[in-house]
Parts: C-alpha cells; structure tokens; sequence
C-alpha cells in the first residue's frame, strides 16, 4: 500500500498546480494518471498572462515552445478586426510534463477504478493500492472522483457541454497571428487557428453539442468546412489534418465541490470559461484553492473564479447570445 498526505488523480494543471503548492507546504503528496508524461492532449494550447503569473513562469526560463500574440484577428460573419490582447501559446505535450515533474510530487502510472471511504479514520482507498487523507478530483470530465461522490451533488448541464474537434501537427506556419473564427455557417462556437513556437500548429473547431445538435449538424461537416476555409485562405497549404474529438463542460453552478476531504477541481468541476472556454487559468487557480484549503484551513470556494475569458465587452455579449446560452448567473458564495 502507497500512504501520503494527499491523493491527487488526475495530473493536469489542476492536479499539478494543486501537487505543487501542497509539497511546498510540507504535506506527502501523491498523484495518479493513467497516462504516462508527456502525453498526447487535445487543446488549443492558449494560456494566458494570468495563468503565467499564477504559475510563476518565466518565459524566458520556460524550457519548451513559448508563443506569445500582441493581438488576436477576429473573423466573425464577415468582419474582420484585431483585438489588441497579450495571449501566448504552448504545447501541452510539454506544458503539462513540466509542471507536473516541477511539482516535486510522486507520480505513479494508474488508471483509478474504485475509490473507497473508510468513515472510521476518513481515509480514501484507490484499487486497494493508494491511500490518504484527503483526495483530490483533477481528472477531467471523467475523473472517478467526480463520478465517484459528486455526480449526484453537483450534475452536468448538458446544455453547456462543449464538443471539439482539433489536431495539433507539426507545421512550417507563415502567418504568425492567432486567429478566431466565431459562428461561422451557423457553428455554435468558435474554430482557432493557433501557431506555436517551433514549427507547430493547433487547428480546431468547438461548439455546444446540444445546439449543434438541433440544428441538424454536427462537429465533422463544420470541421470539413473550416478545413477548406483555412487552405483557401492559404493558411494551411498542403498540411495533413487528422483530427479528433473530445468534449467537456462549460461554466455552471458551482455548488457543491467539496465532501468532507474530497474535492474536484478544474474540468472535473466543469469550470471552462463561458465565453472563449479557456480551461488552464480556472483548472490552476481551483487547484491553488484545493491546497489551501487542506494546508490552511480555507474555505473550498470557486464561485468567485472567473466564468469569462475575454475582457471585451463586445466579445462576450455576442458569445452569451450565440454561444453559451444566455447569460450566467453566479449565485453568492454562502455566507
């Protein structure tokens, strides 16, 4: 049996952020994943100044692919202008083995199966293997502690689950701008066009499924538009795309994310951003969160992370309208 302080599944930004700040506050911290790292993950890759400063990242010392965009071009039916917005970009093949090597925990290899909970020392049992204290949810949309013990809690919303369609290649870029299409032949969301440092390139399409649903399309046709408009635009000449899919969970109601010394956090709280359905700068800050709730003794809140990524008016009253399904409601964090 491995014994530590805390048990984190799930070794993403959420659980490598929260792995990180625990070890330096003395606790034993152990963290599964049933991938080895690095790994393959589908994202667009885009971070942002805060996440960076969260993180305590120097670009200049940052050992990977670092891209940085002094503005994003903006495509939406038929216009086009340029935000001017400081975003940078990585690849999470490497972002994610970084900060979860930094993070200074142990990492064992384990697809996690049966969580148990044992009322009489409050300890959490993982396939007869792993055993601590208190337990940390950081594996995504799936994470077997969310199915585990906050399913019924906290459920999905399924009008806001987000498909997404992308591939990540290795590619000689010639234009070095970010770019964002939105609502394009009727999408429900937005497609990305982002270079990375290096020869590198993230292409993708994401959408409200339920929405794309009743409109009688779905996330395939709208990739294999998108994939013509790019090569038309000569964007992507001769580029391979064999893309794939996967899909998560905007920005709900964030209501019950802690059970005893149980938590989840990041996409295993459904916490994306409503607007541009950034991912890495909530994931981080609720892992941060998670830390100092079991280092601190703070209250486990996450109604007052941001539900909005873009600082642009404009840009969010269009995604609330188009996008997201109207605007969100946060309720007061108790008092």
């Amino acid at each position: 049996m491995e014994n530590a302080d805390v048990l984190i599944i799930g070794g993403g930004p959420a659980g490598s952020s929260c792995a990180r700040r625990l070890v330096q506050e003395g606790s034993s911290v152990m963290v599964l994943d049933r991938e080895e790292f690095p790994r393959t993950k589908l994202c667009a890759g885009w971070i942002t100044p805060e996440v960076v400063s969260d993180l305590e990242i120097d670009p200049k010392n940052y050992p990977h692919r670092f891209n940085t965009f002094d503005g994003i071009v903006v495509h939406i039916k038929g216009l086009k202008f340029t935000l001017p917005s400081v975003q940078h970009s990585i690849r999470r093949y490497e972002f994610d083995d970084y900060l979860l090597k930094r993070s200074g925990a142990r990492v064992f290899v384990h697809n996690a199966r049966t969580i148990e909970h044992d009322p009489s020392d409050g300890s959490f049992t993982v396939d007869g293997r792993f055993r601590a204290r208190y337990l940390i949810g950081a594996g995504g949309t799936r994470c077997p502690v969310y199915r585990t013990f906050f399913r019924d809690a906290n459920p999905r919303a399924r009008e806001l689950q987000a498909a997404t369609y992308e591939h990540e290649l290795p590619y000689e870029w010639k234009d070095e701008r970010c770019h964002l299409w939105f609502f394009d032949k009727g999408l429900p969301g937005y497609a990305w066009y982002v270079p990375k440092q290096n020869g590198y390139l993230n292409c993708g399409i994401g959408a409200i499924a339920e929405k794309m649903k009743a409109k009688g399309a779905d996330i395939k046709s709208h990739w294999q538009h998108f994939a013509r408009k790019l090569e038309r635009r000569r964007l992507t000449p001769e580029a391979e795309f064999s893309p794939k899919g996967y899909s998560y969970y905007l920005r709900g109601n964030v209501d019950v994310v802690r059970i005893g010394n149980a938590f989840i956090t990041g996409d295993s709280a459904g916490l994306a951003t409503r607007d541009l359905c950034e991912g890495i700068g909530p994931a981080v800050r609720s892992g941060f969160r998670a830390a100092d709730a079991i280092t601190k003794g703070s209250e486990y809140r996450l109604h007052d992370i941001a539900a909005y990524s873009s600082e642009f008016t404009l840009v969010r009253w269009l995604l609330e309208r188009n996008f997201a399904g109207g605007k969100l409601e946060i309720p007061s964090a108790p008092a």
